[in-house]
């Protein structure tokens, strides 16, 4: 059985547990999955890297909500960049249910703390690497 870690930021809370539950439930009984946390959504690209060779692929769950100031662009932009290259460099999936909203109204659709027909971000990032895992490169 593939082992899943998922990395929950807790700087929104309420949003990133609501992003798990739904992860959480995609994956039980198809993966073993562990859970840990860190502050923010910035620490999450080292928590990976950290467990990178204990498990077959990750999932990382946050919020980032625009604020006044750039730092909105600055962390997304930086967590995005070193997601991908850690799931580049480490050849493993890693399934980005990270929230980038305006405002709370929009993340509140994401996780589904409010009703919306948009797919809760942390089931759609569990799919990704659930894709990955079964049907990774085949032999042509």
């Amino acid at each position: 059985m593939k082992k899943i870690l998922i990395v929950k930021a807790n700087y929104y809370n309420l949003i990133s547990n609501k992003l798990a539950q739904q992860s959480i439930k995609l994956l039980r009984n198809k993966t073993k999955v562990s859970v840990i946390e860190v502050p923010g959504v910035f620490e999450i690209p080292v928590a990976i890297s950290k467990y990178s060779n204990k498990y077959d692929g990750f999932i990382a769950l946050g919020c980032v909500i625009k604020g006044q100031t750039p730092h909105f662009d600055l962390i997304c932009k930086a967590t995005f960049n070193a997601i991908m290259s850690l799931s580049v460099t480490y050849n493993k999936p890693i399934g980005n249910g990270i929230i980038t909203a305006l405002n709370s109204k929009q993340a509140y659709e994401r996780c589904g703390i409010k009703k919306s027909k948009k797919q809760n971000k942390g089931s759609e990032a569990a799919k990704a690497v659930l894709s990955i895992l079964k049907n990774g490169p085949k032999k042509v």
